[in-house]
């Protein structure tokens, strides 16, 4: 675990939390908003939290969009977290934003109409896994973690969800990815053990599909 990992600084908040997550399981982890220092990067972690529309604006004002474009293209291991999943898709209802579109799909809003529950999802939830990944491994099916969201991922391939979970009459992908890259809706900084497990495996993924 000794590879650089880049925290991306969009200008939102927890980054310090996802800091001493990874120098809890022995990532050596800095965090930056220089474009060449993520382009240089042996793996990147894309937290967030906020809204798409602010988000998508820093990105595009700081270089930011471009730099995690690139390195998506390459073989190395791009994270996402929570905001940082949605903005990887085409398109976010949250003020009808394009994203970055490295994996096909929409943001949607989570509207109910037949139960009440509040808007956004905050607390722990149910993770059930819908295919096999490494860095899953060894999470246990039914696990909790914890969730703030208002928004969630629809992709448009079934091959791109890699575990799903259900609030109210909704059930949607907690977690997605293809080739490097692996998002979760939920915060790995905050889920306690089974977050840190999920992180310490992207530290040692090589980012080559599951």
């Amino acid at each position: 675990m000794g590879q650089s990992v880049i925290i991306v600084d969009y200008e939102a908040g927890n980054l310090g939390s996802v800091y001493r997550a990874c120098e809890a399981v022995g990532l050596n982890a800095r965090v930056s908003s220089d474009p060449s220092v993520i382009a240089g990067a042996d793996r990147v972690i894309f937290p967030g939290v906020g809204t798409a529309e602010s988000a998508m604006v820093t990105l595009n004002r700081l270089g930011l969009d471009e730099a995690l474009l690139k390195f998506a293209q390459s073989d190395r291991p791009l994270l996402g977290i929570c905001l940082g999943l949605q903005i990887l898709l085409d398109h976010t209802e949250e003020g009808d934003r394009r994203c970055l579109g490295l994996i096909p799909g929409q943001c949607r809003r989570f509207d109910f109409e037949e139960v009440e529950l509040k808007v956004p999802q905050i607390g722990w939830n149910a993770v059930q896994p819908c295919q096999d990944h490494s860095i899953q491994k060894g999470i246990p099916s039914g696990a909790e973690f914890y969730f703030v969201h208002g928004y969630y991922a629809a992709p448009t391939e079934a091959s791109h969800v890699i575990a799903h979970t259900t609030y109210g009459d909704r059930t949607f992908a907690s977690v997605i990815g293809r080739d490097n890259l692996f998002a979760t809706q939920f915060h790995l900084e905050k889920s306690g053990r089974f977050g840190l497990e999920l992180l310490a495996a992207f530290g040692g993924w090589d980012g080559v599909g599951c």
